[in-house]
């Protein structure tokens, strides 16, 4: 999302110019050879200082996924959990899941993968700072009944919620993180990583991450699964026009980038290429939602926000800013990969869509009236309404989309204006509720919807909001139905719809927050180098293309073990 300035994008042309040739034998630098070597970028904005796992947002992308690795993996297209680093699992009982690792893993430093590696994990969790220690909300006891066999035993059974955990977090080795203080397993760069996964750490400057193959992978075997790639080399680039060069030009074979203008040179460069042929050319990755905050009048007032929802007209950035790179969101906000949770019965009856003259409507019915004339509704009290719309300075496609939400609501008598800070800001001030309307994405594609209705739903709400829950809304009812949400059997669908229904109901009657667009898996690849990447192409893998954080274990592990460099 993020355009610099010109300047700033001259200079980085000029960093970028050690990349890759895109054409020679070897890349840039002359030291990986270009037919072993994958040149990505889109996944850091600046440069490695950290393989801490334990750091989450802050580590180096590929950390998780590439060097260390989870129990599972999830396929969001089959619907299903991959056993991974977890040869088997069962569950014995609604409170204890027994899961049996895979014989012959090895940690990078040849030591062998042990059931006290994953109780060690999981105990890790107990420390203030480490990301998941909300395991403990509902683990009772996790033991080591023999070197292959984990026991885990639960206070509450909360299954969709942990098989979250077990696909999206890491082990770490016991034989190393078992002796480190406190400050070190929160706080350490952990440079140089041992894990059991596919590359290891070989080298980081300024601009880049490179890993390196593991060629003791123990997936080669287990899975025949192989890498072709010997190096991957991870760029760091300054701004999306930079990307956009260096894709053409073959400098970067996979770009995970927001690139707006990307469907023209898909439709004129034949060697570049993304998922679909056509709009949207990319899957959706997670819900756009604006953000109202709920502790500030008039946004706490259901009439408002349903007058609010219907004054957008999402047809009108998907089209603009977007140049159909996106799609209008599902009045619920469930992405398409869960369509066998969506009530559309449901949504078909209560959903909204872009009607000024029902937001007029709305507004009129609940007394926001304009008293005096200057073209902008009253509160019911009669006290002006001036709201404003934050987005970050930079993230030019949802500047755009900001402006076009603030005239589609002044256009019904809704004063909003939007602004741009500093993301560092915004995100500060969002955090600690200081704020009126943000746009934000921060769930992804999961193996459940329960992770949208946490980020939507969870209580209690804190002082400082700094993962979920950014509008401050309370409702136990919705709380307690996330939590009922959390404890379907990890493989029941048809009663995961039936809860999932239920928080539809509600969000449609609420509209806590309001979705407004999917934003796309950023994926466009160029086939020069690198070929067989993922698309709807029969026969094509059609594993995700993205190597962002959390996106490894949903697939992007097995697209790299895909690709094919070109004879």
């Amino acid at each position: 999302m993020l355009r610099l300035p010109a300047a700033l994008a001259a200079l980085a042309l000029a960093v970028s110019a050690c990349a890759g040739d895109g054409g020679n034998s070897e890349g840039g630098s002359g030291q990986y050879p270009r037919n072993e070597t994958l040149y990505t970028t889109g996944t850091a904005w600046s440069a490695p200082t950290s393989w801490n796992p334990m750091m989450r947002g802050q580590f180096a992308v590929g950390t998780n996924g590439l060097v260390y690795e989870s129990l599972f993996h999830y396929d969001p297209e089959a619907g299903e959990y991959v056993h991974w680093l977890a040869e088997s699992d069962e569950w014995t009982s609604e409170t204890e899941h027994v899961i049996t690792l895979r014989e012959g893993v090895t940690w990078n430093d040849g030591e062998p993968l042990v059931a006290q590696d994953v109780v060690t994990t999981l105990e890790l969790g107990q420390i203030s700072g480490v990301p998941y220690s909300n395991v403990w909300d509902y683990i009772e006891s996790v033991e080591a009944t023999d070197e292959r066999t984990v026991t885990v035993t639960f206070s509450e059974s909360r299954p969709q919620e942990w098989m979250n955990w077990a696909y999206s977090n890491p082990i770490v080795p016991d034989h190393i993180w078992a002796d480190m203080e406190e400050t070190q397993i929160t706080d350490s760069s952990n440079e140089n990583p041992v894990g059991t996964g596919p590359y290891v750490y070989e080298s980081h400057t300024d601009d880049r991450m490179v890993w390196e193959r593991n060629d003791e992978w123990w997936a080669i075997e287990a899975l025949d699964m192989t890498m072709d790639a010997r190096y991957i080399v991870d760029i760091v680039n300054a701004s999306n026009e930079v990307t956009m060069g260096m894709l053409n030009q073959g400098e970067v074979d996979l770009s995970n980038n927001f690139l707006p203008g990307i469907d023209q040179v898909l439709n004129s460069n034949e060697s570049i290429t993304s998922f679909y042929d056509g709009p949207p050319y990319m899957k959706s990755a997670n819900t756009a939602w604006l953000i109202p905050n709920h502790t500030r009048e008039p946004l706490n007032d259901t009439a408002f926000r349903q007058a609010l929802a219907h004054s957008i007209n999402i047809t009108q950035i998907v089209e603009g800013p977007y140049a159909n790179l996106v799609q209008p969101a599902n009045p619920t906000g469930l992405l398409p990969e869960w369509d066998a949770y969506i009530d559309h019965e449901l949504v078909e009856r209560e959903g909204f869509s872009y009607d000024a003259d029902e937001a007029v409507a709305i507004l009129e019915e609940a007394d926001y009236l304009d008293e005096d004339g200057d073209g902008f509704v009253e509160t019911p009290d009669g006290e002006p309404i001036a709201l404003t719309l934050a987005v970050p300075s930079g993230w030019t496609d949802w500047m755009e989309a900001a402006n076009l939400i603030a005239q589609n609501a002044q256009d019904v008598g809704i004063n909003i204006t939007a602004e741009f800070p500093d993301e560092g800001l915004l995100n500060d001030n969002r955090n600690a509720g200081e704020f009126d309307l943000v746009i934000n994405n921060a769930r992804q594609l999961s193996n459940s919807p329960w992770t949208y209705y946490d980020y939507l739903y969870q209580l209690p709400v804190q002082e400082q909001q700094t993962t979920v829950n950014f509008h401050r809304y309370e409702s136990d009812e919705a709380w307690a139905l996330t939590e009922e949400l959390a404890r379907v059997p990890a493989d029941d669908v048809e009663g995961a719809a039936e809860v999932t229904s239920q928080l539809q109901e509600h969000f449609l009657a609420e509209l806590p927050t309001i979705p407004l667009w999917y934003n796309g898996q950023w994926s466009q690849a160029n086939n020069a180098a690198w070929t067989n990447w993922p698309s709807e192409a029969e026969g094509a893998p059609s594993t995700p293309a993205v190597m962002w954080e959390g996106w490894y274990e949903l697939g992007g592990v097995e697209t790299l073990a895909s690709i094919e460099p070109v004879e």
